[in-house]
């Protein structure tokens, strides 16, 4: 019989243990297990892995077992992180993992006043997790320096290009020591991130717990063919289902995830938007909510949900397929969480057609079509141009809304006066 490894083989220490033991932790995950024991000897280290699969606590736990707090409170750790919210959760790892130990941190991310965030720094803290734009400014402001950094990690590195913090990055590499230990996470491996990787890195060992941009198996996926004026409808109806029960649904838009998130509170479905122009403190108390159960539908855009981790995510909902195949996975990664069972229900119009093709190409398998009412055959079989978004300097504006306006009237205006009939989902060959 095959023995599991335990927590308690891998050489923690024993605040760390009991804090573990705390949360009902026994058995690391895959990543925790490759990562832990390399980076409890020092060794820089890059990982390949998902959100969801416990990057998280696998440098946490090392870099709380070897800081050293004894001399004044100067900052030995820094994490960067690509979005508020990661940074929020990742804070919130090291107190929950750090309870028993004595070490201050803090977090520091931009779109909140900075008052609070420079008292900390000032009373001396021991590990900063932050975003780069926030950071870069206050270090700008001499309000911090990185001369005693012990530990660097860079989580998320594919995002922090995606969203354009390269350079920020950079400057803030410049000014950290050379002496360091360097840890490096990513969900992907592209040309640019390994030429980061290269520079930052000494002999690092290299972890990859699942071959790059695969969706997990756990996740239970599933394509509605469906025409755009019918979107909302086919929504209403499968959000109807009981087993529904904590819901995040991903547009493209800013402006269609709060005209969804309204359009779903008409139709009493509890429900809140998060997205790049949401207040700091907006975007806290609907990820709140959402963990909390008082809403029950989470609507975001690809960036606001980077960072999302929240147990227990029944479902998630592309209500518009991304243009990018590597953000699907990205956004179905958010159920499935923890070893639990997800299902991801993705909505494709004619003019997304080639976006899917693009999906199933990256993830190398043909996603289940599901058989509903709402049903277009013609965005099922869309082909060349009428499987593509047309340009948008090709809209005229008049005309684009008196066509939208006509199928509306067509298509779910008469739908709106009767009642909502309940119906089953099922699967259909594709």
């Amino acid at each position: 019989m095959e023995h599991k490894i335990l927590f308690k083989d891998l050489k923690l220490i024993h605040q760390l243990e009991k804090a573990l033991a705390k949360q009902g932790y026994t058995q690391p995950t895959p990543i925790q297990l490759k990562s832990i024991p390399s980076l409890l000897l020092g060794k820089d280290l890059i990982g390949i892995a998902q959100t969801g699969t416990g990057k998280t606590a696998a440098f946490v736990l090392p870099i709380l077992q070897r800081i050293t707090t004894k001399h004044p409170r100067v900052i030995k750790t820094l994490v960067l992180a690509p979005t508020r919210e990661l940074a929020a959760q990742i804070g919130e790892s090291f107190s929950t993992y750090g309870e028993f130990l004595k070490f201050k941190h803090t977090v520091i991310f931009g779109g909140v006043k900075q008052g609070k965030q420079v008292r900390a720094l000032n009373s001396g803290v021991d590990i900063v997790v932050a975003t780069p734009g926030r950071l870069l400014d206050l270090m700008n402001q001499k309000k911090l320096t990185l001369n005693n950094v012990e530990f660097f990690v860079l989580d998320e590195a594919d995002r922090m290009l995606d969203m354009g913090f390269i350079h920020d990055i950079k400057k803030i590499i410049e000014r950290l020591p050379r002496k360091r230990q360097t840890l490096f996470f990513s969900a992907t491996m592209s040309q640019e991130i390994n030429k980061l990787a290269k520079k930052l890195l000494k002999n690092p060992v290299h972890v990859e717990v699942a071959p790059q941009a695969t969706t997990v198996e756990l996740i239970k996926q599933y394509i509605f063919f469906v025409d755009q004026p019918s979107k909302e409808n086919l929504l209403l109806e499968l959000l109807k289902q009981k087993h529904l029960n904590s819901v995040l649904i991903f547009t493209r838009t800013k402006h269609r995830a709060n005209k969804l998130a309204l359009f779903l509170n008409k139709n009493n479905i509890s429900s809140d938007a998060i997205h790049g122009n949401k207040s700091q403190n907006a975007r806290t108390k609907a990820i709140t909510d959402f963990k909390n159960r008082r809403i029950k539908v989470l609507v975001a855009t690809d960036i606001a949900a980077r960072g999302i981790d929240i147990d227990n995510i029944s479902h998630v909902i592309n209500f518009e397929l991304p243009n990018e195949p590597e953000s699907y996975v990205h956004r179905i990664g958010r159920t499935a969480r923890a070893g639990t069972e997800g299902t991801a229900f993705s909505f494709c119009a004619a003019d997304e057609r080639n976006y899917l093709r693009d999906i199933e190409r990256l993830i190398k398998e043909k996603i289940e079509v599901m058989d509903h009412k709402f049903h277009s055959e013609s965005a099922k079989t869309a082909v060349g141009a009428a499987a593509k978004p047309l340009p948008r300097k090709s809209f005229n504006r008049n005309s684009r809304f008196k066509r939208n306006s006509g199928s509306r009237n067509k298509n779910s205006s008469s739908k709106r006066n009767k009642p909502m009939v309940r119906f089953k989902y099922k699967s259909k060959k594709n």
